[in-house]
């Protein structure tokens, strides 16, 4: 991976360490000079790129999730009995969203699981690869055959973001429509690069999820960052606060249920028995869910953590915040009781205390779901 660090260095890349993966922070060494009646400013590559990040293709290298790899016969039966998505019926070259839970249904990852001929390939967040595969291990018995692999080091991910990534993708010579169900991929060869391309781009934005050995990485990324601007992770977790991809260690915590976090479309309810399945089928028969993940405007910079009031009372807590160019964003809990979108609140901070004249506007964000007619 050295040649690929290499790459996005001259690139103009500042390189962080997560999850043992050197990957992409920001690009942001380049500034863009814009002149208006002999006025001179200067504004960071990112911020450029967030004005209008909708019209272009954004490549991310998301090299530092993990990646467990998970072998042998009973690999889908074990797996279905382990997470909330009905993996029992997909086939090679399918994939699906699915989330591990704890046995009181309170969430420890959003997983993508690909179905290869011979493996299923799991991507995880970069921070619950180890504790998954901990997880996962405790319930292999004798007589199961199952094998874990950690194929973090092995492959390097990137993602193709943006509704022009097909025309990426056949400039390269991939003709693969992204119009095809969530989750389903296909293995190509590219002269001596070899790669798998998945429908998804990681966010609720059509795009491609790309699986590549890592000693192939550097000519696959050379090559896709001359047709898709690259972006380093500052600018992907801005993207997924504004999109609404709940996070590990954020949104995704033993504080919150799937139902809670808006995942509602990474469940089966007719599955049958998973870890967690009880409480979540109670909480969808008795509408036992107490509080719902919403995006949220905010008038003032604040803090995750920082608690929603309305009249005084409690009814929230921020677990994300990020700054656009127009203003100021996060994702919230919010308590059913006391609505939902267009509900106006105050933010005080985690004692309690009101910080100020610190306003919310609770809004819908396009990666969430609230029931299970949501798509």
């Amino acid at each position: 991976m050295q040649t690929l660090q290499d790459i996005q260095v001259a690139q103009g890349a500042e390189l962080v360490e997560i999850n043992g993966v050197f990957v992409p922070a920001s690009f942001d060494n380049s500034v863009v000079t814009e002149r208006s009646r002999s006025v001179v400013t200067e504004r960071s590559r990112s911020a450029e790129i967030l004005d209008n990040w909708q019209t272009q293709t954004l490549l991310v290298d998301r090299s530092h999730w993990g990646k467990i790899l998970v072998k042998d016969s009973d690999r889908l039966p074990f797996l279905h009995n382990q997470s909330s998505n009905n993996l029992q019926i997909l086939k090679p070259g399918q994939g699906c969203d699915t989330v591990f839970l704890t046995s009181t249904a309170r969430t420890v990852d959003l997983v993508s699981a690909y179905v290869l001929e011979d493996a299923v390939f799991l991507l995880t967040s970069a921070n619950r690869c180890q504790q998954l595969l901990t997880n996962l291990d405790k319930y292999i018995f004798f007589a199961d055959r199952v094998q874990l692999v950690n194929a973090t080091h092995d492959y390097a991910v990137f993602s193709l973001v943006g509704e022009q990534s097909p025309q990426v993708l056949q400039q390269l010579g991939i003709d693969f429509d992204y119009t095809q169900p969530q989750g389903t991929h296909q293995a190509f060869t590219l002269g001596e690069i070899s790669l798998r391309v998945a429908i998804g781009s990681g966010l609720a934005v059509p795009g491609y999820t790309l699986i590549i050995p890592a000693a192939q990485a550097p000519r696959l990324w050379q090559e896709l960052s001359q047709l898709a601007t690259p972006i380093g992770t500052k600018l992907w977790e801005t993207l997924r606060i504004l999109q609404g991809r709940p996070a590990a260690d954020a949104e995704l915590t033993e504080d919150y249920n799937p139902l809670e976090a808006g995942l509602w479309h990474t469940i089966s309810f007719n599955k049958g028995c998973y870890i967690g399945q009880e409480t979540i089928a109670r909480l969808d028969t008795y509408k036992g869910v107490k509080q719902n993940l919403w995006g949220i405007h905010l008038t003032a910079p604040a803090h995750p953590g920082d608690l929603l009031f309305v009249a005084g009372e409690k009814v929230g807590k921020l677990t994300s915040y990020t700054q656009t160019n127009t203003g100021y964003f996060g994702l919230a809990y919010v308590r059913t009781k006391a609505g939902g979108a267009g509900l106006q609140v105050q933010v005080g901070d985690p004692d309690g205390e009101m910080t100020g004249e610190i306003t919310g506007l609770i809004t819908e964000v396009p990666f969430l779901s609230y029931d299970r007619s949501s798509p």
